[in-house]
């Protein structure tokens, strides 16, 4: 039950207001309830239009970006250390224990703050391609963890744009958020979403589609990109699996990063560190 004035209390409270939450079924808590459902959470939070920030520099990160705040969702000790956010944003701010927001969540809670951010709608890869130089390409990129890495990289080292697959996992989902420590916000992105006929699309924009893989047959990385003036974009496939037969195809070379110690290959997200260094250096 929610500490107030009238049992009527408005389920959109005014600017600055900080509500006291103790039931777990408070329907205003409903953005928040099972986050670890990873089914669920991938369907709902794209149909509804939102997603889920956590901890103090991410939640930071994604008002600096421009996500228009839903809720904020704070444990007793966040309150003072959010306080300037409480008071700018008109978005209602729920104060609940660690223990109901585990209830809610279905998790512990470390960070103990979480806001519930408006998704933008995505820009169409022309818009992107227009202005960039160096662009990521990945297919069938579904694990939320490298997702996550694969953006904190790509924002770290240059990289200009994302482009996914329509099979990649969803950039803002909340591991994918916490893992790029708000990195998600800093590289725009965009879906092809006719694969993999849509590189043509990229390739038409004046790039040059470069495929990373370990197969043998690959060029070093470094000599294929040596004096490289012009636009790239590198294709990342899953891991374990890599890039499919039709990537592979559609690209104008293949790269690879040269190993030692009889070690075939590296993490997806280890491997695009790798050759974002490369190919923006």
């Amino acid at each position: 039950m929610a500490t107030a004035s009238s049992p009527g209390l408005s389920p959109e409270p005014p600017a600055g207001r900080l509500l006291t939450v103790d039931d777990p079924d408070d329907p205003r808590l409903s953005d928040y309830t099972g986050l670890t459902d990873v089914e669920l959470r991938r369907k709902r939070e794209p149909a509804e239009g939102l997603f889920i920030a956590e901890g103090e520099k991410v939640i930071r990160r994604a008002r600096h970006a421009g996500y228009e705040m839903r809720s904020m969702l704070l444990s007793a000790k966040w309150i003072d250390v959010m306080r300037d956010v409480i008071d700018e944003v008109p978005a209602p701010v729920y104060a609940v224990s660690p223990e109901l927001a585990e209830r809610v969540t279905g998790y512990h809670v470390h960070r103990g703050a979480l806001a519930s951010m408006q998704r933008k709608p995505l820009p169409q890869p022309g818009e992107l391609l227009t202005a960039a130089r160096r662009v990521v390409v990945m297919e069938s990129v579904n694990d939320h963890t490298n997702i996550g890495a694969i953006f904190r990289s790509a924002a770290a080292l240059g990289m200009d744009a994302v482009l996914l697959s329509p099979d990649c996992a969803d950039p803002l989902y909340r591991r994918s958020v916490k893992v790029s420590m708000g990195a998600v916000f800093a590289v725009p992105y965009a879906r092809l979403e006719d694969w993999p006929r849509g590189l043509e699309t990229v390739r038409d924009a004046g790039f040059q589609l470069l495929a990373l893989t370990p197969d043998e047959k690959a060029v070093p990385i470094d000599a294929a990109t040596a004096g490289t003036v012009g636009r790239t974009a590198l294709l990342l496939g899953a891991e374990g699996d890599g890039l499919s037969t039709r990537a592979l195809r559609a690209a104008d070379d293949w790269v690879r990063i040269p190993m030692a110690h009889g070690v075939d290959s590296l993490n997806v997200g280890a491997a695009a560190a790798v050759a974002f260094y490369a190919v923006t250096r």
